[in-house]
């Protein structure tokens, strides 16, 4: 990396996640292209790098971009479709049959641009998404600035995208291929969930993730008629028939993992599993409490993420953050569980570890991208400030973000989106799928 200064980003306090539980004040975030260069004291970044370009945020707390851990983005297109039904009527009587009518690369791509809209004006700088047609997602996360995992959806029965589990596969893979040299677009295997998928297709993702080394992105355990049913079908909890067909491992990236006993947390702890932990679409569906102080307690990473809006119905991870510390509190009547700085991380590098990015995203350290997110805390509304991790779990929105960076490239900017999609663009093509849904 080159040791040339160009940005000094002075912040009233900088969260830098790792080590963690450190706010720092009075610090100054170095760049130098797409890279954090140094953290440093203000007066040493001024002495050391003269030079620099200067940001003074004097008002703002700085912290590493948001990694949303599970969304299926282009769902921002249903937004609001199909409210107050559990989860198999949601989407056995809304959400299947209006993709099937009008699910298209389109739809995808223009989807995907309007949630990489809200994901980035909300601090949000990775997603790892799951939805059919990736190379349509890609390219609308490639013309957004943002960084994405996209996931090659399998799904036994035949959708508008496949035919089925062999055709998803080949899909998604060849997309891969494509976009496998793009420094900010990356791939996982996504079976759908253990219910829309058979044991052939499953083992054949476990073979492929081993072999190209990507991880595996799958729904689990989200309700109690999925336990039940898997009982009756397999004769077995869902993840112990995963664990049969050889899924669960490092790689591992299950979400919702709502419907937990102690021996499938025995499980994903034996086999160094990570959790998307998704609490407000997990409300909104009422589909149950995570147990996550109980993972986090077993050392299980957990990761935050919105699912779809479609189900949520925001791509917010300010509410995502709120939502998992209270759930937390009153589920285990304990005040003390997932408190503020848990919560940032798990926001934050706990994703980047279940996409095995630890490396590039997820803190503000030294070589790492620089992939941040700056909140302004001057606001009445926001004042006072005793302590500012506090005060982004449980006092901040995304409407108080007022820069967001992706590989050192400034993306908003004082709330200002510097997206190459217009809002008036994006204004007009959710008219029209708008238009074409209600038809």
């Amino acid at each position: 990396m080159d040791d040339t200064a160009d940005l000094l980003i002075e912040a009233r306090w900088i969260v830098p996640v790792e080590p963690a539980g450190v706010t720092l004040e009075e610090h100054t975030v170095v760049l130098s292209g797409e890279r954090i260069l140094a953290l440093l004291p203000r007066d040493e970044a001024r002495r050391r790098h003269p030079a620099a370009r200067t940001l003074a945020l004097t008002e703002h707390v700085l912290f590493p971009g948001f990694v949303n851990l599970h969304a299926h983005a282009a769902m921002s297109l249903m937004r609001g479709i199909a409210d107050d039904l559990p989860l198999m009527r949601w989407l056995q009587e809304a959400i299947w049959p209006t993709e099937g009518r009008h699910v298209s690369a389109a739809f995808v791509r223009d989807g995907t641009l309007l949630a990489a809209a809200e994901m980035l004006r909300g601090g949000t700088t990775t997603c790892n998404d799951m939805y059919f047609y990736p190379d349509a997602a890609a390219d609308a996360f490639d013309q957004a600035g943002m960084r994405a995992v996209l996931g090659a959806v399998v799904l036994d029965f035949p959708t508008p995208y496949a035919s089925g589990a062999d055709d998803c596969l080949r899909k998604g893979l060849a997309a891969r291929d494509r976009w496998r040299d793009h420094p900010r677009i990356g791939f996982t295997l996504a079976p759908h969930a253990p219910y829309t998928v058979s044991d052939d297709a499953l083992q054949r993702v476990a073979s492929l993730a081993a072999e190209i080394e990507v991880p595996i992105h799958i729904h689990i355990h989200e309700t109690a008629q999925e336990i039940g049913d898997s009982l009756t079908q397999h004769g077995t909890r869902p993840l112990a028939r995963l664990e049969r067909l050889g899924l669960p491992g490092a790689n591992f990236i299950g979400v919702h993992a709502v419907h937990l006993d102690a021996t499938d947390i025995d499980l994903l702890a034996h086999h160094g599993c990570s959790v998307a932990h998704c609490p407000t679409s997990n409300m909104k569906l009422a589909s149950g409490i995570a147990p996550v102080d109980a993972l986090l307690k077993r050392g299980i990473n957990v990761g935050l993420g919105t699912d779809g809006a479609a189900s949520n119905n925001r791509l917010d991870m300010f509410t995502e953050m709120r939502h998992a510390a209270l759930l937390a509190k009153v589920a285990t009547l304990d005040a003390t569980a997932v408190p503020a700085h848990t919560a940032l991380r798990m926001a934050t590098l706990n994703g980047a570890a279940a996409l095995g990015m630890t490396d590039r995203i997820g803190s503000i350290e030294p070589g790492k991208l620089a992939d941040l997110c700056a909140v302004r805390l001057g606001t009445p509304e926001t004042l006072p400030c005793f302590d500012p991790v506090s005060h982004l779990v449980n006092v901040a929105g995304r409407e108080h973000v007022t820069h967001v960076w992706v590989d050192g490239e400034l993306r908003i900017e004082e709330s200002k989106s510097l997206l190459h999609t217009s809002d008036r663009e994006l204004l007009r093509l959710i008219a029209v799928w708008q238009t074409k849904l209600v038809t």
